[in-house]
């Protein structure tokens, strides 16, 4: 169980209870220390049902998640790049809290409909004209 607190931003700050760790075996390097110590880290958190994030973030966060998130709502990040356990913890509550900031981002604002201008519209019949005469001097001379 994580004690600390895990502070996102200013307005967004998860309880230390909210967030389980467990310790697997990783693979990879790690000499005769990756058979015998536990370094990997697999941090859950119960995304759908924290009462530390606001909705829209949740809503963000649970597209964001994709696979790594349960059916139950249970958002797992496992973190084995480094060989401690102490440098795998900090990593996969890094990587949660920039999965949370992305989806605390404010939404972008909506799309303004444009008109071509009046100059550009004359430019592309220009040159569509042009296209034209271009394409008339391929054919064959009528027959006179």
């Amino acid at each position: 169980m994580a004690s600390e607190p895990l502070t996102i931003n200013d307005r967004i700050t998860i309880a230390g209870w909210e967030l389980t760790e467990q310790f697997v075996l990783a693979g990879g390097p790690g000499g005769q220390n990756v058979n015998k110590v536990s370094t990997a880290v697999q941090l859950f958190f119960h995304l759908t049902g924290s009462p530390s994030l606001p909705d829209r973030v949740k809503a963000n966060a649970t597209r964001l998640a994709g696979r790594r998130l349960s059916k139950d709502g249970v958002l797992m990040i496992e973190a084995n790049r480094f060989r401690s356990q102490e440098r795998n913890r900090e990593d996969a509550r890094e990587r949660l809290k920039e999965l949370l900031l992305e989806a605390a981002k404010p939404p972008a604002p909506p799309r303004r409909k444009t008109k071509p201008t009046k100059g550009s519209i004359e430019r592309r019949l220009k040159e569509k004209a042009g296209r034209g005469e271009v394409k008339k001097m391929r054919l064959k001379p009528e027959g006179e």
